[in-house]
């Protein structure tokens, strides 16, 4: 009897042991990844896109509609180039993005959140420029001093969002040369003398007025990456904590600069 009763203790131990936390009961051959083993940055997805990924296991994000996207790809020390051309989901974490006031002008090569998984925003935006165009929406701009259509999209939310920072900026009259004639949204475009998209193809970007901006490429009069490119920035600090308190990180803090651009990249935002 003795023997019957430890079998059983065991049996029912085994069982216990054999359900996630979650409750749900995995096959044999499916591992589940614990919550204490997702890799921080992979956890600031899943609070970031809550609508599109689902969660984290054996390498992989996991997405809603079940795709699974590499996360590390096991390729150490990635030059800056490959890190732009070919990264996986990790490399979009491997130069941390600062909110508030830059300290210095950025160290070479220094550009948080310019790395980008095209994979990842295709499969939340769109793969071409119809699929993105499906969720487009037109919004007045901060309507009180510049009254401005622009275009983006609404996914996540962005269009939302877009109009919280327009009603912010609208009560700031001192910022109307800045927010006036809007250098861009939704285009679907490679980057200026890359094959890379443009974060502008997705509709989740705004450029402010280009009369007031610096980038990088007009500095050197080039697209050579590997450049030597002093900094420069006109955009006041206060419109770049508006956008940022939003989700938004800002080019301006990137060594190959770009001072009118605002990206949506919540996951990078403290």
């Amino acid at each position: 009897m003795r023997i019957v009763i430890i079998f059983t203790l065991m049996w029912l131990y085994f069982v216990s042991t054999y359900r996630s936390f979650s409750g749900r009961r995995y096959s044999q051959n499916e591992i589940v990844t614990p919550s204490d083993t997702i890799p921080p940055s992979a956890k600031t997805l899943l609070t970031a896109y809550p609508d599109f990924v689902k969660s984290y296991q054996n390498n992989y994000i996991i997405l809603k509609d079940g795709t699974k996207l590499l996360w590390n790809d096991g390729i150490k020390s990635k030059s800056a180039k490959l890190l732009l051309d070919k990264p996986d989901i990790e490399d979009m974490f491997n130069q941390k993005y600062t909110t508030g006031t830059l300290k210095s002008s950025p160290a070479v090569n220094f550009d948080p959140g310019r790395v980008r998984n095209e994979a990842f925003f295709m499969k939340m935006y769109g793969a071409s420029e119809r699929e993105v165009q499906k969720n487009l929406t037109e919004i007045a701009w901060c309507p009180k001093l510049v009254n401005q259509k622009i275009t983006v999209t609404k996914i996540n939310g962005i269009d939302k969002k877009l109009m919280q920072i327009s009603a912010e900026l609208d009560a700031h009259p001192e910022f109307k040369k800045y927010v006036t004639n809007i250098g861009g949204t939704f285009t679907w475009r490679n980057i200026n003398g890359t094959k890379r998209h443009s974060m502008h193809s997705f509709g989740m970007t705004i450029d402010i007025n280009t009369t007031y901006s610096d980038y990088w490429q007009w500095a050197c009069k080039c697209t050579n990456e590997n450049a030597i490119v002093n900094y420069k920035n006109r955009i006041p600090q206060a419109i770049v904590d508006i956008f940022e308190r939003h989700g938004f990180i800002w080019g301006g803090k990137w060594y190959h600069f770009d001072t009118m651009h605002f990206e949506y990249r919540p996951e990078l935002i403290d």
